[in-house]
């Protein structure tokens, strides 16, 4: 067991890498291979309970740390790492690994192996990427998370895959590209690959400009960012159903995990002089998303182009450069992945029923669905972040964080900006269910649709206990989370990006109290 614990994330890491392999080596039946998938992925879960349970909150610093010497007389290492920011998105990588397996169990039936080992595939090189703290390595897993997806889509996609498979492919390939070269400058000037070299470094402002611009658009491309988005949409209509959720649910964070582990921490002086550009075009692509998303007939592309609008709040609450609005962007991370995951799942079980997803197709499905139409309300509320859920506790406190931001000249406007994305997606998100569940049954291919099975409902009803659950104890995240975020946003506060992110995101105004009684300051009330 010591020798598991000792080295647990490349155990959580390359377990489903191991398993990828068998499957298209040795078990190549498709039921055995479908259950073999499953058995990993589930094994996966449970190693990385052990890094929620044996996790110290209190601490920002990595912990379960592995390194080994590998290239370059050990200036390349096998560097792993883990901390709050980490845990929480391995832990959302591990818990949807099951789930989407389980939900392939009758849609996808051709080369199930193959399909399965890329799933395994692309879950590896996720937790790779979110554990790796050599700059090599994590260039390495972040590489390798193109090649399962680039097959997902390609081959297993709709009658456009290979269209949308190159596009996302030579999308990402082209930002992370000028990431490379970025590494490979600050690899000269620091000597090592090793992420605490590299913020060591004291490079001038010029350098940090460029480096900055470098790294970011890597990121940004897979966000998607406004204007950077248009590769999603395709990828997302075209993917399968298990391809849509792992995209939507994991590897979008990519991009904002990028942003706040390695942009942000390593170049503070371009984070400054670019985080009002930035911040305005998350705005944008908040308002755009929705705006798209109202006019769309495919329900797919319609959940698709929200989450542009949805990734854009995460954005906004990294550049606020606030505690408050950085912690509510990683919520957002955990929310939009349960709820886009749990909606991409459900429109994957009706167009297994009817193969298509025209709204104007459907109609009245509550009539003959009502279990399948509850949790369908149930992940639409929470999608547009109703109180009591996960989404509303994200946007809550990415709003507050922007409104007190010290950095963002006019944060108070793009505030303002921002909450009416929240008005628009629950117009487009309502507006949709009340044309595919609501009124009457027009069209007789609706008739005797069966509702959810067991295996569906073993498939989605964790993600909406998840979407309360963290809607009413967000704690849970934050306490783990703080710690971590405090850590990455100090290299700011030192060059005076956020002189007090802490109490600037945690601070409301100061309130006279009747009769004399003195001033509250949020948590602490001070006499007069």
């Amino acid at each position: 067991m010591s020798f598991i614990t000792d080295h647990i994330l490349s155990w959580v890491t390359f377990l489903p890498l191991a398993g990828s392999l068998l499957l298209w080596t040795v078990v190549r039946r498709e039921g055995p291979a479908r259950l073999f998938a499953l058995a990993v992925a589930l094994a996966d879960f449970v190693l990385s309970l052990h890094l929620w349970f044996h996790f110290d909150a209190k601490s920002g610093l990595d912990q379960f740390v592995e390194r080994a010497a590998w290239l370059a007389d050990g200036r390349i290492s096998y560097s792993m790492g883990m901390d709050g920011i980490s845990l929480m998105l391995a832990m959302l990588t591990t818990l949807l690994g099951p789930i989407v397996i389980l939900s392939t169990w009758r849609a996808v039936t051709d080369r199930v192996p193959e399909f399965m080992g890329f799933l395994l595939l692309l879950q590896a090189a996720m937790l790779g990427t979110f554990f790796a703290r050599d700059m090599l390595l994590f260039y390495v897993f972040w590489e390798a998370m193109l090649i399962p997806m680039y097959f997902i889509i390609g081959v297993w996609g709709g009658q456009r895959r290979l269209y949308a498979a190159v596009k996302f492919f030579i999308f990402t390939m082209v930002g992370s590209v000028f990431m490379l070269v970025g590494i490979i400058y600050m690899y000269f000037h620091a000597g090592s690959m090793d992420l605490s070299a590299f913020l060591a470094l004291d490079l001038p402002r010029q350098a940090q400009l460029w480096l900055f611009a470098a790294f970011f658009l890597a990121f940004a491309i897979k966000v998607p960012l406004f204007p950077l988005h248009t590769w999603l949409p395709d990828a997302h209509v075209e993917a399968p159903t298990a391809g849509s959720v792992i995209l939507a649910g994991v590897l979008l964070k990519m991009g904002t995990y990028g942003m706040l582990r390695f942009a942000m921490p390593l170049f503070p002086q371009g984070v400054v002089t670019f985080a009002p550009l930035i911040s305005t075009l998350a705005v944008i692509g908040i308002i755009y998303g929705a705006l798209v998303a109202l006019v769309q007939p495919d329900v797919k592309k319609l959940v698709a182009y929200s989450s542009v609008s949805h990734l854009g709040f995460a954005v906004l609450g990294l550049f606020s450069l606030t505690t408050m609005g950085v912690a509510g962007s990683l919520f957002q991370m955990l929310a939009h992945g349960l709820s886009t995951g749990a909606l991409f799942l459900l429109v994957g079980v009706i167009y297994e029923r009817r193969h298509t997803r025209e709204i104007a197709q459907f109609g009245g499905l509550a009539h003959g669905m009502p279990v399948y139409a509850t949790i369908f309300l149930i992940t639409t509320l929470a999608s547009i972040g109703l109180p009591g859920m996960a989404g509303f506790v994200a946007e809550f406190m990415i709003l507050f964080g922007t409104f007190n931001s010290p950095t963002l000249a006019h944060g108070r406007l793009l505030t303002v900006l921002a909450a009416t994305g929240v008005v628009l997606g629950a117009i487009y998100m309502l507006w949709m269910y009340q044309r595919v569940f609501l009124g009457r049954r027009d069209n007789p291919k609706n008739e005797g649709l069966p509702d959810l099975s067991r295996r569906e409902l073993v498939v989605l009803l964790p993600l909406v206990l998840f979407m309360f659950w963290l809607g009413v104890r967000p704690g849970i995240v934050l306490d783990r989370v703080e710690a971590s975020i405090e850590r990455v946003l100090a290299p700011l506060a030192i060059e005076g990006a956020a002189p007090a992110a802490h109490e600037a995101s945690l601070t409301a105004p100061a309130l006279d109290l009747p009769d004399g009684q003195g001033r509250f300051v949020y948590g602490n009330p001070e006499m007069r």
